[in-house]
C-alpha cells in the first residue's frame, strides 16, 4: 500500500475512534493534538503529532510546544518525547498515532511524577509562581449603590408602582409648544 493510502485509512480510524472525545483535536488531515489529563489538572499535557509525506514508513513529528504545556519543565517534556520516540521505533512501518496517544495516557503518572504541583505562568517578561490550592467557596458580593432618602423619594415620584416611568414622561407638551407660536 502507498503511504497516502495508509494515512487515509489511519485518518478514518482516528476520526471514528475519537469522535466526540473533547481531548482529541484534528488540526489538519495530517496533524493531530491530544490532551492527556483533565483541563484543570496541573499535570495534564498536550501532544501534537503531524505526519510527514512518507508516514508510516518514517517517524511522525511529535511536539509538545503548545501553549497548554507552558507549565511543564523542559526536562519532563524531553523525557516524554524520548519515551514516545522509543514507541515510534517499535511501531515504525505501522499506523501508530492511536498507539502513541494511548501510550501517553497509560503512562501519564510515570511521565509527570517529577513535575512540581506549582503553577508557573509567564506573560511577556512577568513571571509568577503559585501553589495549586483550592480557594474557599466564599465569593465577594458586589456592593449595590446606596441611595439617600431624598434620591429614593425623587425616584419613587417619577415612577409608578412597578418602578417604571409613566408612558410619555419625556414627551413635549404639544399644546404648550404650539401656543408659543402665534399665527
Amino acid at each position: 500500500m502507498a503511504a497516502n493510502e495508509d494515512q487515509e485509512m489511519e485518518l478514518e480510524a482516528l476520526r471514528s475512534i475519537y469522535e466526540g472525545d473533547e481531548c482529541f483535536k484534528e488540526l489538519s488531515p495530517v496533524s493531530f493534538q491530544y490532551r492527556i489529563g483533565e483541563n484543570g489538572d496541573p499535570k495534564a499535557f498536550l501532544i501534537e503529532i503531524s505526519w510527514p509525506e512518507t508516514y508510516p514508513q518514517t517517524a511522525p513529528n511529535i511536539s509538545m510546544n503548545a501553549f497548554f504545556n507552558n507549565t511543564i519543565s523542559l526536562a519532563i517534556k524531553q523525557n516524554i518525547l524520548d519515551k514516545l520516540m522509543e514507541e515510534v521505533e517499535v511501531n515504525l512501518g505501522t499506523a501508530m498515532t492511536y498507539t502513541l496517544f494511548e501510550y501517553a495516557k497509560d503512562n501519564k503518572e510515570l511521565f509527570m511524577e517529577n513535575q512540581p504541583v506549582h503553577i508557573v505562568t509567564s506573560i511577556g517578561n512577568n513571571i509568577s509562581v503559585g501553589t495549586h490550592e483550592v480557594a474557599p467557596s466564599s465569593k465577594k458580593r458586589d456592593k449595590k449603590e446606596q441611595l439617600s432618602k431624598t434620591q429614593k423619594r425623587k425616584l419613587a415620584d417619577k415612577t409608578d408602582h412597578k418602578g417604571e416611568l409613566p408612558r410619555g414622561w419625556n414627551w413635549v407638551d404639544v399644546i404648550k409648544h404650539v401656543s408659543i407660536f402665534k399665527f
